[in-house]
């Protein structure tokens, strides 16, 4: 079975949409899209997300499950250097890298600052989301892996956003997600495609076969997007 994340085009965050390279990066993800077989689209609920799968979906003649629980990971919490408000990650390195605690896998969400905010509940109920999905297609968690009865080739088609994404990522993967927000990116209408792997009969685990693919955008000359990449700022 495929898994497929989408994240949003470039967006334009005051009017939750897309901006006008976003639309055109939309188009070309489009194109791309309606090549696959998908047995069934999901979308969070934010413009930006929904209005970069309507063009594929129109394409398709098709729709998307809306779910709530794929909107981008906005959990206030505490800065631990400045006490001001902010999301949960973009940490700045002097600090985060010296916290032992944000790489354990299993004990993140207990790290004091992770806990100035509801981040351990966000996380589960977006875990949950997705486990909820894997198992009505035939794929149940057990521990760390999951067991299926009878595995499938179906493609499941998610369009979400950068935050959330790396979110499903550390839960499939069993990796702190301060170390998938911290040290990966994928850029606007990115595809990064997982693939279950069975290699004993009724147990599987979600392999990556492509993290945050562009091939879309430059077959047609579109420059990526660096929405959400910090470039070097210092001096301003």
């Amino acid at each position: 079975m495929r898994l497929i994340f989408i994240r949003h085009g470039d967006p334009d965050y005051e009017r939750d949409s897309l901006t006008e390279r976003g639309w055109r990066e939309a188009e070309a993800l489009a194109a791309r899209v309606s090549e696959w077989k998908v047995d069934k689209f999901y979308c969070s609920p934010l413009g930006r997300a929904r209005d970069t799968a309507s063009l594929s979906l129109k394409l398709m003649g098709r729709e998307a499950e809306i779910k709530d629980w794929l909107k981008e990971f906005y959990i206030s919490v505490t800065d631990p250097q400045t006490g001001g408000e902010r999301i949960p990650w973009d940490l700045m390195p002097a600090y985060w890298t010296n916290q032992p605690l944000l790489y354990d896998k299993d004990r993140w969400i207990e790290h004091p600052f992770m806990r100035t905010g509801p981040v351990g509940e966000e996380y589960a109920r977006v875990a949950a989301g997705l486990d909820g999905i894997l198992a009505e297609n035939g794929y149940r968690r057990k521990d760390r892996y999951y067991v299926t009865e009878a595995g499938n080739q179906r493609t499941l088609v998610f369009f979400c956003h950068l935050g959330v994404q790396f979110v499903m990522l550390s839960h499939l993967f069993g990796v702190s997600a301060p170390i998938m927000w911290q040290n990966f990116f994928v850029a606007p209408t990115s595809v990064t495609e997982l693939v279950t792997e069975e290699r004993i009969r009724g147990e599987a685990c979600f392999r990556c076969k492509r993290l945050g693919d562009v091939s879309h955008l430059l077959a047609r000359g579109i420059e990526p997007s660096d929405s959400g990449f910090f470039c070097e700022i210092f001096g301003k």
